[in-house]
Formats: structure tokens, C-alpha cells, sequence
């Protein structure tokens, strides 16, 4: 396993008490699609945790691999006054993480996390695992309340 991923697995345990069956695929897992493909689900179950700067303040969205964010439904839900997608450096210096292979949890610093309600809508979801070829299966629910997260549909 790589190291990063193993690294996920162990904070998952440590931070929130959570067994994850970490899955690698050496063909990616960047993009929903590839993901989605990879694992043998449908796009709209891939959980994928997308870092936004909101007034300059980073936020994850996590959000279905079939939506995409509305950054003015986002910016409308926060309050904001402009939001855009944060660069790699502010999210691996933020998060801990690197684009590709962030997780919906055990991030480095405590950030507002908003979750798409269409995942709800499934028994099984998958997320990213601390690297851009691994993958974890979680229920969504309790995804949710891992990430201590709000449910805000802000796609389109």
C-alpha cells in the first residue's frame, strides 16, 4: 500500500475510530469517471472532496463525481463574496493532502465541510484515500458525520 494511503488508513482509525478497506488502482483514480470506472460503480457514487476558497477562507465541498459545485450557489450558501477553487499549495498546505487524493476527512486543520445530498441517496459511496489511485467505501451517512459536515446541495 502506498505510504500516503496507509497514512489515511491509520488517521481514519485514530481520528475517528473508523476500518476502512483502502483500494488501490494503479490506472487512477483522479477524476470521478476514472474512479467510478476503477471500482465498478456509478459515477454519482464517488464522494469527491473539492476544495473552495470562499472570501480567501478554504472550504470542502464533497460532492457527488456526477454533479458539479455552483460557486455562486456556493458563494450564496457561505455568504461570500467571491469563491474559487483553491490552488494545490494552499490545499496541500491546508489540508495535508494533495489534488486527486484528498479525503473527505482527517484533514490538517478544521475546515467547514458541506455535503452533496445526492449521495445520500446511496448505500455505499466512494472517497479518496490519500492518493490519486486510492479509493475507501464508507456509508454516506456517516461520512457526513465524520466530517462533521452540512448538507448543502450547491451543484448544478
Amino acid at each position: 500500500m502506498h505510504p500516503r494511503a496507509a497514512e489515511f488508513r491509520e488517521r481514519a482509525a485514530e481520528e475517528h475510530g473508523l476500518e476502512i478497506d483502502v483500494e488501490e488502482f494503479p490506472e487512477g483514480t483522479k477524476t470521478a469517471a476514472d474512479a467510478a470506472a476503477a471500482v465498478g460503480c456509478e459515477v454519482a457514487q464517488i464522494a469527491s472532496s473539492l476544495v473552495f476558497l470562499a472570501d480567501d477562507d478554504p472550504i470542502v465541498v464533497v460532492t457527488s463525481g456526477a454533479n458539479r459545485v455552483d460557486e455562486d450557489a456556493l458563494a450564496r450558501a457561505l455568504g461570500a463574496d467571491s469563491v474559487g477553487m483553491a490552488g494545490t499549495d494552499r490545499i496541500r498546505e491546508t489540508l495535508g493532502w494533495s489534488i486527486g487524493g484528498v479525503p473527505p476527512i482527517c484533514h490538517d486543520s478544521q475546515l467547514p465541510v458541506l455535503f452533496d445530498p445526492t449521495l445520500s441517496g446511496f448505500e455505499t459511496v466512494w472517497a479518496a484515500a490519500g492518493t490519486p489511485q486510492a479509493v475507501f467505501p464508507v456509508d454516506p451517512e456517516r461520512l457526513k458525520r465524520l466530517a462533521d459536515a452540512t448538507e448543502h446541495d450547491v451543484t448544478v
